[in-house]
């Protein structure tokens, strides 16, 4: 196991790698004639579909590298949406306090001003906070960036509630879908209200991280916002977020070899499994160390994090010594200091 909280360390089975490696995908030009990759573009429509299907959304794009680049790519969709609608004002991007710092740069790159919201002691966003927010720059609000389940790793239950307040006042909903790995075949982002998402394959979907990556961050959209999904020069498209039509195509296999094996159940599986194992290390632990937040029926969702300051305060044991500790005897230490200083994040996954 590798528990490194907000990367979803997935299996990366050998059925799904060996594909890779296949001259008839691993040497297939980005540019090559549609003619000549009429099975490559059957699977990606068939991933898109699938995709789709998932997550709930009426179109999705492949091209985004990574999911800062489909945040990106999501956010330049918000941003002609507006000004297609004679609204090229909106401008401003709300972000809750525990939200990815990928957010933030992501809107300030496609010429947003962020506006942070507050955070309660539990963790949840402040929903007052966010109103009044949501109120002072109604006229100008473009878009509300969250992560669900939240980063601190606990379901939010007033989700549906902030996607209609942002709507009542013009803006988009763009859903953070870094932990996706806890809503898969149980909810789906668009209908929760979002109008925008991306996936991490690389996480959710099984592309390994190894090497540091590649990462594959596809979007997937309502359909007012469909036209306006990255294009490419090969389509007569001047706006692209990748150099290549379909991203990191190459790996793609991966992806539908992971969905395609596992199918509707098996997804279902995978996310109550991934939530079930949190749950279970969280409360193995929590004598030992606790847990900084939790949900309302003292759950968590996909991923926990352990509070090891105490033992700074009782011991002078830092978060750096418990992590080496346990490399000491095996085991790979969880992630250190994120979201918060001092404690460790745990996400075991399924």
């Amino acid at each position: 196991m590798i528990p490194l909280g907000s990367c979803t360390m997935k299996l990366n089975a050998a059925a799904e790698m060996m594909p890779v490696s296949w001259p008839e995908i691993a040497n297939l030009h980005p540019f090559a004639p549609a003619s000549h990759s009429a099975g490559y573009r059957a699977m990606i429509g068939e991933l898109e579909g699938w995709l789709s299907e998932i997550t709930g959304f009426d179109a999705v794009s492949l091209q985004p590298n990574a999911g800062s680049q489909g945040e990106y790519a999501g956010l330049l969709a918000i941003r002609a949406y507006h000004r297609a609608r004679g609204e090229g004002h909106r401008t401003v991007c709300l972000i809750p306090s525990s939200a990815h710092g990928t957010n933030p740069a992501s809107a300030a790159m496609a010429g947003m001003s962020v506006v942070v919201v507050r955070c309660l002691e539990d963790g949840n966003i402040d929903m007052d906070d966010m109103r009044a927010k949501a109120n002072e720059h109604s006229k100008n609000l473009a878009a509300l960036m969250f992560t669900y389940p939240s980063t601190h790793g606990v379901y939010e239950e007033g989700a549906r509630h902030l996607c209609a307040l942002i709507h009542e006042h013009g803006g988009q909903v763009y859903f953070d879908g870094a932990n996706l790995n806890a809503l898969v075949a149980l909810a789906r982002p668009a209908d929760i209200g979002a109008d925008v998402c991306h996936m991490n394959l690389h996480k959710t979907f099984c592309i390994p991280h190894g090497g540091g990556g590649p990462g594959i961050g596809p979007i997937g959209v309502k359909a007012h916002l469909q036209p306006y999904l990255p294009g490419h020069v090969t389509e007569g498209s001047a706006h692209a977020v990748s150099a290549a039509p379909f991203g990191s195509a190459s790996i793609l296999p991966i992806t539908w070899m992971y969905i395609r094996m596992m199918g509707a159940a098996g997804l279902k599986q995978a996310t109550e499994t991934a939530i079930i194992s949190a749950n279970y290390v969280a409360t193995r632990l929590a004598p030992h160390f606790p847990l900084l937040y939790k949900g309302r029926h003292d759950r968590i969702a996909h991923e926990c994090i352990l509070d090891t300051r105490v033992l700074k305060d009782s011991a002078g044991i830092s978060v750096d010594d418990v992590a080496k500790r346990l490399i000491d005897y095996g085991f790979h230490a969880p992630t250190m200091s994120f979201p918060v200083a001092g404690t460790l994040m745990v996400e075991p996954t399924e």
